[in-house]
C-alpha cells in the first residue's frame, strides 16, 4: 500500500505542482523534506493564516528557506478560501 501511495504521489508531482492552501497531508509529505509533522505543522499554519506565496512557507515552524527552495518547482500558492 505504501509503494502505491509513494508512485501515486510522483505522479501527481511530476504532472501538478501542489498547492500548499489545499493540499492534504499525504500530498504535502511527497515533498522533498516535508515529513508528517511538518506536513500537520502547514495545515494548521494554513487554517490560521492563508499563504499568499510561497515564500510564505517558510513562516511555518520546522522549515526553512533551504526547503521552500528544494520544492519551489512543484508548489503553487492558489487562492485562499477565506
Amino acid at each position: 500500500m505504501k509503494i502505491l501511495t509513494m508512485i501515486l504521489l510522483g505522479v501527481t508531482l511530476m504532472f501538478g505542482a501542489v498547492d500548499i492552501n489545499t493540499a492534504g497531508k499525504k500530498e504535502l509529505v511527497g515533498l522533498s523534506g516535508i515529513g508528517a509533522k511538518k506536513a500537520d505543522a502547514i495545515i494548521e499554519y494554513r487554517d490560521a493564516n492563508c499563504f499568499k506565496s510561497i515564500d510564505e512557507l517558510a513562516k511555518v515552524k520546522g522549515i526553512g528557506k533551504k526547503t521552500v527552495e528544494k520544492n519551489r518547482d512543484n508548489l503553487t500558492a492558489g487562492a485562499c478560501k477565506k
